[in-house]
């Protein structure tokens, strides 16, 4: 298993200044897409597009009530992703830099 391509969508998705503040807006809790659309003033099929990516690499988990969809953040995700970051930003017995050749140092 490829931690680091299967965190690529995921910090892939975070690169979008829309995407960043819906997940801070479902740090309080879930919201419908009403309250999201209003927020944003974006039209419905951009909201759409957006909290697809969003569901898709697992960052937010969405359910129907009636005729909206109700998103939340993937708690328990989110908190794989934050131990995936600190284990690649430390210095690890088994990191990267590790494995690397001793013939192609720089200088």
């Amino acid at each position: 298993m490829d931690l680091h391509a299967d965190y690529a969508p995921v910090f892939k998705a975070l690169g979008d200044t829309t995407r960043l503040k819906i997940i801070e807006m479902l740090s309080c809790g879930e919201l419908c897409a009403c309250d999201i659309l209003e927020y944003f003033e974006i039209t419905q099929p951009t909201l759409s597009y957006h909290m697809k990516i969003l569901t898709e690499c697992g960052l937010v988990i969405c359910r129907k009530e009636g005729s909206w969809m109700h998103y939340s953040n993937n708690v328990q995700f989110i908190g794989l992703i934050k131990n995936y970051w600190s284990s690649i930003t430390a210095e690890q017995v088994n990191c990267i830099c590790k494995h690397r050749k001793s013939d192609n140092q720089c200088g």
